[in-house]
């Protein structure tokens, strides 16, 4: 357990941990993984979010806050967005640097700028918005590599302009090549994501793809082959979407999924009125298979949780706003199975990085804080406007509340 307790990272810069009380979702921590060499870092997905005020962040902020720095003390890591929608500005990189500098521990991990990865999917045949191309193997290998101009070694250098400061510091975990949904493969689409990791073969790399067509020993070993991880993601499973990996599936295919309703309880939903026009089958990847996603030569293992919400995932109503699809708050009981898969990719990666991307009034960072605790089997230093608003918090908390709080220990907030 000690070994465990130093290799998972989580708030070393926020103060003491403490044992936690005996508690069942805790003792996977205890496994094999105390015998691995890896670093396990646990952070959210992004710090720069509205609905956080009041929620993750202290309001009004004092003077000088700044939210990465006050982040750095709960985590370890922090998946930078803003590089999907354009690229990292240097000056932005170097700031960062010093807002976190506070915890030596710290890594970012940030996303490859979007042009890479979901705008070359979308240039319609005939004109038509959102209708796959078919190019050939050899032109998607020429975008790749920048000699169509699209993307373009300019848009490479900018790329990396970002991504440099903070590689040159020692704080770049990992960089993150996410593709959407509709990146199906294919020959086409195979030899363009090979084109794009050796492009930047350099970075530590990780690949998140949402479609079963990927789930493939093939693809496994291509991306062995080139260093890469295989991100291992928590999504909602309709159609033919991408199991978690390690074990059975959280969410048997023959079962009814579960709708989270606003006083939290859960119902069964019906997810064929829900499915994308090409997700009208069941896949028959098998989730038991091993675990694809590190071998011993992979510098890091990725893990991403983007909550369970059915009904919104693939909705098109444009009265829901973008952030319903990550309004999600997970259970103990279902964080404990990844918990186990994070132990699993520690035993065949020197870095391994779990992010929660169900953000919605930082209910990811409620998941990260529990998930640390977990993996740990320790207390964990908890931000004092997040426990007033998700009392459940308190059976983890090393500290107790600043104020009186409104709510009996351990009674849990619902949604």
């Amino acid at each position: 357990m000690e070994k465990l307790a130093e290799r998972v990272s989580g708030g070393s810069a926020g103060g003491r941990a403490e044992p936690t009380d005996p508690d069942p979702a805790a003792e996977p921590a205890s496994g094999a993984q105390t015998a691995s060499c890896s670093e396990i870092r646990v952070g959210p997905a992004g710090w720069s979010y509205p609905d956080w005020a009041g929620y993750v962040y202290p309001s009004p902020r004092p003077k000088g806050f700044h939210e990465a720095t006050y982040l750095a003390e709960f985590f370890d890591t922090i998946e930078i967005n803003t590089s999907f929608y354009s690229p990292l500005q240097p000056g932005h990189a170097h700031q960062w640097l010093e807002r976190v500098a506070a915890n030596p521990r710290f890594l970012f991990t940030a996303k490859l700028w979007q042009k890479f990865t979901h705008e070359t999917f979308f240039e319609a045949e005939s004109g038509t918005a959102g209708v796959p191309a078919r190019w050939s193997s050899s032109k998607l290998s020429r975008m790749a590599s920048g000699s169509t101009g699209n993307p373009s070694a300019e848009d490479e250098r900018v790329v990396r302009a970002g991504f440099d400061v903070l590689r040159n510091a020692g704080k770049l975990g990992a960089v993150l090549l996410q593709f959407p949904f509709s990146f199906h493969r294919t020959s086409e689409t195979t030899a363009y994501l090979t084109a794009v990791l050796k492009r930047f073969a350099d970075y530590p790399l990780a690949v998140e793809v949402r479609h079963a067509s990927w789930d493939d020993p093939e693809i496994f070993a291509l991306l062995r082959e080139h260093h890469a991880a295989f991100c291992n993601i928590d999504q909602p499973i309709i159609g033919k979407s991408l199991l978690p990996r390690e074990g059975k599936s959280l969410l048997p295919r023959e079962s009814k999924p579960l709708l989270q309703r606003e006083d939290g309880s859960m119902e069964p939903l019906d997810t064929q009125s829900i499915l994308p026009s090409d997700t009208t089958s069941p896949s028959p990847v098998d989730s038991t298979s091993p675990f694809p996603g590190e071998s011993p030569e992979a510098p890091i293992g990725y893990i991403r949780l983007h909550g369970r919400r059915y009904d919104t995932w693939f909705s098109e109503d444009p009265t829901i706003p973008p952030h319903e699809r990550y309004n999600y708050l997970y259970s103990t009981e279902e964080l404990t199975p990844w918990v186990e898969r994070i132990q699993s990719a520690g035993e065949h990666a020197r870095k391994v990085f779990a992010i929660t991307n169900n953000h919605y009034l930082g209910k990811g960072v409620v998941n990260a804080l529990q998930l640390i605790s977990m993996l740990r089997g320790v207390r964990v230093n908890v931000p004092e406007p997040l426990r007033a608003q998700y009392p459940e918090l308190e059976k983890i908390a090393s500290r107790p509340p600043e104020k009186p709080t409104l709510f009996p220990m351990g009674k849990e907030t619902k949604g």
